[in-house]
């Protein structure tokens, strides 16, 4: 009985070109071109044709089963674990965890496709509007972002907070990131401690008109916050973005951040801000690995602190101004100081002196940089011990 050969439109074609080159009615090198091959593999197809006839054209893999084609037990397990582990995740994210955790070997888009199979996850399409995109800056350190993102991270388990988040522009690495009942000064103050131990000192930091940075109210503008005056000190540029775009590459890592760290604090049941904090230099480790990018220039911008910790610790408080009396005494929240150790003290009479409230609750005094020493009195318990008619 004759054999029935089965080919494709694509099969056939290729036979009339091969046949059309071995009657030398077209040059091997057009029919390689027609058939978008090599004429090296050209010459193969006819050398088959000649040996083995229509069927040497025939493709090989017709009725195999492919080398990575994925069983239907593992689509199985991946799609139980997805289920009890990763519903929420999108397909990227549940990829890593599938790769990572449970040693599963295919494809993002192979899990896209299962997902999708199955109803777990919708393809998106963002209608998003266009910006004109700004140039990363060359080098390391050149320029941070920062900004505070207010989000339920603990998925009700806790109540909400912020993450304050320090982006380096150049690279997208994350610099730091802190936990925080909200974003303020103190909040921001901590952060930037911790930032300049381990970094030093970047040359600008990018950030909104938030209060914390900048003050708002017409006609101070002019005027700093204490976190401004701690940058100015610290000898660190404060620039303010006029929109959200403009500072765009925080923005975005918020976003990913608020996907991606809330599902890794769930999975490490992580239920407050001591926990989560602790968490956060692992999973920046492993965000930086995934993100960042090399910068222009290899050159790192940052400078070593120049101040000591006492030094540091002083521009990172609360400062204001005080007029001492001639009794050398100030009064400052309800408490009157009043210098000691001083002589006689008439030089400092009716001298401005810097008052400086740590977040510890401590307060110094300085004249000249020079710290004071001083004794307190409780105003309230003295007004009414000595009530005035």
């Amino acid at each position: 009985m004759e054999e029935t050969i089965t080919m494709s439109i694509k099969e056939i074609d290729r036979l009339e070109i091969v046949k059309k080159c071995i009657s030398r009615d077209l040059l091997q090198s057009v029919g390689a071109s027609y058939l978008c091959l090599s004429e090296r593999q050209m010459r193969r197809l006819i050398r088959s044709y000649r040996i083995h006839g229509e069927q040497g054209l025939e493709s090989k893999h017709i009725g195999k089963i492919p080398g990575n084609k994925i069983l239907s037990d593992t689509k199985e397990k991946a799609l139980k674990l997805i289920y009890e582990k990763y519903y929420d995740f999108g397909p990227t994210l549940a990829h890593e965890y599938l790769t990572e955790q449970h040693d599963f070997r295919f494809s993002v888009e192979t899990v896209r496709k299962i997902m999708i199979a199955d109803g777990i996850w919708k393809s998106k399409q963002k209608k998003t509007k266009v910006h004109q995109s700004r140039e990363r800056r060359a080098c390391y350190g050149e320029l941070i972002q920062i900004d505070g993102s207010p989000h339920d991270w603990f998925e009700e388990r806790a109540d909400r907070c912020s993450l304050l988040v320090f982006i380096d522009d150049a690279t997208g690495r994350l610099m730091k990131c802190h936990f925080a009942p909200s974003e303020s000064t103190e909040s921001y103050m901590h952060a930037l401690s911790d930032y300049l131990d381990l970094h030093g000192s970047p040359l600008a930091l990018y950030s909104d008109k938030h209060g914390v940075f900048k003050v708002n109210h017409v006609g101070k503008e002019h005027e700093l916050t204490q976190f401004g005056r701690a940058l100015k000190e610290f000898g660190i540029e404060a620039i303010f973005a006029k929109t959200p775009q403009a500072k765009g590459r925080v923005e975005r890592a918020n976003q990913t951040l608020q996907d991606r760290l809330v599902k890794a604090l769930r999975l490490k049941n992580i239920s407050n801000i001591e926990e989560a904090n602790k968490y956060l230099p692992t999973f920046i480790e492993d965000y930086n690995s995934r993100f960042a990018v090399e910068p222009r220039s290899n050159e790192n911008i940052h400078r070593t602190l120049q101040h000591i910790q006492d030094e540091k610790r002083v521009i990172l408080s609360l400062q204001s101004t005080r007029k001492l009396t001639k009794n050398l005494t100030i009064s400052y929240n309800s408490t009157e100081y009043q210098l000691v150790g001083c002589g006689k003290g008439y030089r400092l009479q009716h001298k401005t002196i810097k008052v400086c409230k740590h977040f510890d609750g401590t307060v110094e005094l300085f004249y000249d940089n020079k710290k004071l020493d001083y004794k307190c009195f409780d105003v309230t318990i003295q007004q009414i011990a000595n009530p005035q008619d």
